[in-house]
């Protein structure tokens, strides 16, 4: 499983995390349910192989910094989504956003530009042009605020 993979399984995730007053614990053990995997792959290709540990340490770590920051992501994307309100974004474009931000300030492992551009690249495949354009313009403008530049991150 790739990488981009696994982002976008933790992704998942975070939206299941967001929508339910479930623990992101309790959701990531029944997320991984074996059997429970396996019918999600019924479902959509995205779940057709289950994760190595590795992969999988990665997701739930993932998932779990989302979680537990997820009070500072979200100030974040308030301050550098101008002029919108949080609950006015798509459920969507908050959990990209959170994991994007997530990555770029508690995993160490992922390089700043590939957490922007896999982020990007992510919402392609759930959202409108408008809803993709505005996620990357909240992640510039959240690496040019908070790191004086873009990190390597390819903003359009």
């Amino acid at each position: 499983m790739k990488r981009t993979t696994a982002r976008e399984i933790a992704v998942q995730l975070g939206f299941c995390a967001s929508a339910s007053e479930k623990p992101v614990s309790e959701i990531i053990d029944e997320f991984f349910d074996k059997e429970y995997f396996a019918t999600l792959a019924q479902e959509d290709e995205l779940f057709s192989e289950y994760p190595e540990k590795k992969q999988r340490d990665y997701i739930v770590r993932l998932a779990e910094n989302m979680s537990e920051y997820r009070v500072q992501i979200d100030k974040y994307i308030e301050k550098y989504a101008r002029g919108w309100k949080i609950d006015r974004i798509s459920k969507t474009a908050m959990a990209v956003l959170r994991c994007a931000i997530c990555e770029v300030l508690y995993m160490d492992d992922v390089p700043n530009g590939a957490a922007i551009n896999e982020a990007v690249e992510l919402a392609k495949g759930y959202d409108e042009p408008e809803t993709v354009s505005f996620i990357n313009g909240v992640l510039g403008g959240f690496m040019r605020g908070e790191f004086g530049e873009d990190s390597g991150a390819e903003i359009e």
